[in-house]
């Protein structure tokens, strides 16, 4: 079959952008459409070896992170998008739609859903614009007419896929439509092998992009009070002032993006993960770190819920403030943690795991 991949833009390297990465290497002679690609970004140097086709509009929306903003465009920009040559398309579509473009009759549409748009429905976004009055207005306007937008092109795909049954409650609520949970791959493997030759250090880790939703500062400040240090992976994003106010707090260490195989030494040698963010689609980084044998404090909320066990894998907290969080601190430090089973509960969200169960959805298009 003729396939092609679609994702939402090439700039930042996520969670998102490493199931991308899997579909790439599943798919090797499939292209990848996108709405813009930032050249030489983190995300671009990842997709080094593929065929990357931007949008005609990629030139205006990556300029100086006018993409956010000029997101009522999105019409355009993946109309402007011709699949109809292929058999298959597989688009991994989340706050920048990945929906929309123009597909042939006998094309089929699967869409692997990171979460619907966040900010059309009312979830919290990772920079709070809102609190700006002509934002509102901007936004009453603007979003009406992109729900509008994104709930036709959710009629275009044949068959969903979903990160989370937290998510596919969202798709089935917006979309009214029907959808398979194939979780996200989790390189389980290769961070079991590093924790079982690495001894623990005494700090807790955050792996985040840095953003203020995050509840960054809370857990510093917390981490301070408690006498740990805090290491937080990540880079900074979009317009967030957060970077700053972490640089002042003593004891943080934020380290920026790092390399695979020395973030699974990060994470193997931390006291603790720390995962704060509240209704998460899913929360790739929380496995990551139980797969290196190390506990976590996650918000009892979103995807956290589905793959973290309060009192054996961690610790599922109601909220994400300095008190709330040094409580939790508190009862981490009394819990003997037995890091065969935290790093057994994370092989349920392998690599392996991912692809047979995509491979098992894609399969029901093949054959027809």
């Amino acid at each position: 079959m003729k396939i092609a991949l679609v994702h939402d833009y090439i700039k930042e390297f996520g969670g998102a952008e490493r199931v991308l990465r899997v579909l790439a290497d599943m798919y090797p002679t499939a292209p990848i459409y996108t709405a813009f690609r930032v050249r030489g970004s983190s995300c671009d140097l990842e997709f080094e070896d593929r065929k990357i086709i931007e949008s005609k509009w990629g030139w205006l929306i990556k300029q100086a992170n006018f993409h956010s903003p000029l997101r009522f465009l999105a019409p355009l920009i993946w109309g402007s998008i011709d699949l109809s040559s292929y058999d298959l398309v597989i688009t991994s579509c989340s706050s920048y739609f990945a929906r929309g473009f123009k597909v042939g009759p006998k094309t089929s549409v699967v869409a692997y859903c990171h979460t619907p748009p966040r900010f059309l429905y009312g979830y919290e976004t990772s920079i709070n614009l809102m609190k700006y009055w002509i934002v509102r207005v901007y936004a009453v306007v603007v979003n009406h007419f992109l729900r509008i937008f994104d709930s036709w092109s959710s009629q275009m795909v044949d068959i969903w896929m979903v990160n989370s049954k937290n998510v596919q409650s969202r798709v089935m609520k917006y979309y009214r439509r029907e959808s398979v949970v194939v979780y996200p791959p989790v390189q389980v493997d290769e961070l079991i092998k590093v924790s079982k030759e690495t001894e623990k250090e005494d700090y807790f880790l955050i792996v985040s992009r840095i953003v203020g939703a995050k509840g960054l500062e809370e857990a510093a400040k917390a981490a301070q009070r408690q006498g740990f240090s805090l290491k937080i992976v990540g880079e900074a994003v979009g317009f967030s002032r957060i970077e700053k106010s972490l640089k002042r707090i003593k004891g943080v260490e934020l380290l920026g993006r790092v390399d695979d195989e020395s973030l699974r030494k990060i994470y193997a040698k931390a006291r603790g993960f720390i995962a704060l963010a509240k209704e998460e689609d899913f929360g790739i980084t929380v496995v990551e770190a139980m797969a290196a044998g190390t506990p976590v404090i996650a918000y009892d909320g979103g995807g956290f819920r589905e793959s973290v066990i309060d009192g054996e894998t961690g610790i599922l907290i109601k909220g994400t403030d300095e008190k709330t969080i040094e409580k939790a601190m508190r009862r981490f430090n009394k819990i003997k943690w037995d890091r065969k089973k935290i790093v057994e509960n994370a092989k349920r969200f392998s690599r392996d795991e991912f692809v047979k169960n995509v491979t098992r959805v894609l399969d029901k298009i093949i054959e027809k």
